[in-house]
């Protein structure tokens, strides 16, 4: 798939409901449309989707979170519709969530995943991403997340 194909850009309310669509084909739990809706209000720049062919073929949605000596982004979903995935779809949208997070003075970027998500986890280490720690019973069938971050200082 060449760069003339792509086109990632904020995400809009009429995507909401393509959005919906990849999130149920991709997670045994998904986000209802009202948890997408709320994450647009509340983080509009940081909401992305991804379109090839005319179709949104992704999406990732971030939220910034100060601490008060930190500031880093919290990858809070993102997703690829199935066929689309190892085509580099995934890879792109991290690249411009990371990027919107730099601009924002975000020092790292944050993300949790199933521990028996082994594919996840290899792309997320493969984008720069290192295990943290572990959170118990996160998902709601009980299993663990793993939180993974990215800095982008040494």
């Amino acid at each position: 798939m060449n760069n003339q194909e792509i086109q990632i850009r904020r995400a809009k309310h009429e995507d909401i409901e393509d959005i919906v669509k990849i999130e149920q084909a991709t997670f045994p739990d998904p986000w209802d449309e009202t948890g997408f809706i709320d994450a647009l209000y509340y983080y509009p720049s940081t909401f992305f989707v991804i379109k090839t062919q005319g179709k949104v073929a992704g999406f990732i949605c971030a939220g910034i979170e100060n601490t008060g000596e930190e500031i880093y982004g919290h990858i809070m979903n993102f997703a690829t519709l199935p066929e689309y995935r190892k085509q580099g779809i995934g890879g792109k949208l991290m690249q411009r969530i990371e990027y919107e997070c730099l601009l924002i003075g975000a020092t790292a970027v944050q993300l949790e995943v199933r521990v028996s998500n082994d594919n996840a986890q290899r792309f997320y280490r493969k984008m720069g991403y290192s295990q943290v720690f572990i959170v118990g019973g996160y998902y709601t069938n009980g299993e663990d997340a793993i939180v993974m971050m990215k800095w982008f200082t040494d």
